[in-house]
């Protein structure tokens, strides 16, 4: 039986612009540039620089005409991940295509890295060889099967197996490994070696016929296990020499390279530029906080479009076309005025956040001391601003700030705490810098192990189990007491 009924519900929902607001807030300031330059050429009713006449936001202009023309800014039920919605692609459809000519007048071109890769400059040196056809082949095959650092990680049998479904050539094991030895020999030294103890012979052959590169290659060849577990006292024992030699050795291999192919100068190396999106500064005692310029363009809506809608509403006779313009322009308008709007509230929230997190770590930023840092998590910084932790959190996540100490990301001020001797909480960076610079004060004849360093900071205050301080000290990037030994 069919019955209607009212029901109440209590939802929360979120604007197509709230969520485009928190995009913008959590780009750095060199990717949120690029979102203005995109913005400046999608809506031509946004425009950068000053406006000379006065700003179109004290101009008021009749919607009301136009109320019955449907804009498309719909509330969104929150039911889906927000999240998950910020990864989407923001532009519309609309936007990425013209009707003003056939797509297939386009002219498209891709381009291209010039220059010699890392495998052509191997082939380049191998056209130098005189070798059999044969040959020559499996040299090639063996060129294309070294990876990026150098190296031929497969075994010889696959590579046999290969030669012969492929490229139809029926060889052996043994003239597999005469080619290689072929291969070896190109530059630069240890290319085409099968691991790192091969690579590092390879090297070694060609540095001459000196006592400590002779004994370097000894070691290498009988003793490479108990080397890189630095066993240093069993070495002296069975190459019967003093340390001064076994240090000159380990001088000349530490001088190689483990990765031959990252040498090459064709490699290409991707590197990050940081343009940091706040400053601070000391003055008279005093922090003084600025945000990038960058964050904050001059921007305003078009005076001609403006013009434009008056002309149409003041018009008497509205047709289909013009009804469509209208519309057109009003989104136009709304979008720009939005965007404008938008950005000033991105300005406020970045430097109301920033200037939060300056204060609360103050004797961090006046010393420089990582031991000052406080414990801290955004809740902390959330509750102060009265904002949620999302919006910090986009804040401190890809941020940077410029300090008198170096540029620092902004993630890297948040710490979890734990309690000392005192029941004090202090952070775990103040315990990680503590660890580290014991670690470099410590005789590397005698490393400390992980159980002489918990006790030594349980007698600076900071009772810890032992593999707290290994997880500290793998989060740092140190060896193990045994890899820290020299001599």
């Amino acid at each position: 039986m069919l019955k209607q009924q009212l029901n109440f519900k209590l939802s929360q929902k979120l604007s197509p612009q709230q969520i485009q607001l928190m995009k913008l807030i959590q780009l750095p300031t060199q990717a949120f540039e690029q979102r203005i330059s995109q913005e400046l050429e999608e809506n031509p009713a946004l425009e950068g620089g000053k406006d000379e006449k006065d700003n179109l936001e004290n101009d008021e202009f009749d919607n009301d005409e136009f109320d019955d023309y449907d804009d498309g800014n719909e509330v969104i039920e929150t039911d889906i991940n927000v999240d998950d919605y910020l990864s989407d692609d923001e532009t519309p459809s609309y936007k990425l295509s013209a009707n003003n000519y056939s797509a297939d007048d386009e002219e498209k071109e891709t381009p291209f890295a010039s220059g010699t890769s890392f495998n052509q400059y191997l082939l380049q040196q191998l056209n130098t060889y005189r070798l059999d056809d044969e040959a020559f082949e499996i040299a090639q095959f063996l060129i294309g099967s070294v990876d990026e650092s150098g190296y031929i990680r497969r075994d010889i049998e696959d590579i046999v197996d290969d030669l012969a479904f492929t490229q139809n050539i029926y060889t052996s094991k043994e003239r597999i490994e005469k080619v290689l030895g072929i291969v070896q020999e190109l530059d630069p030294a240890g290319v085409g070696a099968r691991n790192l103890r091969e690579c590092l012979l390879i090297q070694l052959k060609r540095k001459g016929d000196e006592p400590s590169v002779h004994l370097a290659t000894k070691i290498i060849e009988t003793t490479f296990d108990q080397f890189t577990k630095k066993h240093y006292k069993k070495l002296i024992s069975k190459f019967d020499i003093t340390e001064d030699e076994l240090r000159e050795a380990i001088h000349e291999i530490e001088g190689l390279n483990p990765k031959p192919g990252g040498a090459y100068s064709g490699n290409t190396r991707i590197i990050e530029h940081i343009v940091p999106d706040f400053a601070i500064k000391i003055i008279d005692g005093e922090l003084d906080l600025t945000l990038n310029g960058r964050n904050a363009p001059e921007l305003h809506v078009s005076r001609d479009y403006s013009d434009m809608l008056k002309g149409y509403k003041e018009s008497k006779e509205k047709s289909k076309s013009q009804k469509d313009a209208v519309m057109f322009i009003k989104q136009k308008l709304d979008a720009a005025k939005w965007f404008i709007d938008a950005i000033k509230q991105r300005q406020q929230t970045l430097y109301v956040t920033m200037n939060a997190i300056m204060h609360y770590q103050e004797e961090y930023f006046l010393s420089g001391d990582e031991r000052k840092l406080k414990p801290m998590i955004l809740k902390d910084i959330a509750d102060k601003i009265d904002m949620d932790v999302s919006t910090v959190s986009r804040v401190a996540n890809s941020k940077y700030v410029d300090t008198p100490y170096g540029t620092k990301l902004i993630k890297d001020f948040f710490s979890e705490s734990m309690k000392n001797d005192q029941g004090e909480d202090v952070s775990t960076k103040e315990i990680k810098k503590i660890l580290e610079m014991t670690i470099a004060e410590e005789n590397k004849r005698k490393p400390l192990t992980d159980d002489k360093l918990a006790k030594i900071l349980k007698e600076k205050g900071y009772p810890i189990a032992r593999r707290t301080i290994a997880k500290y000290r793998e989060q740092l990037d140190l060896p193990v007491a045994r890899l820290r030994k020299e001599i």
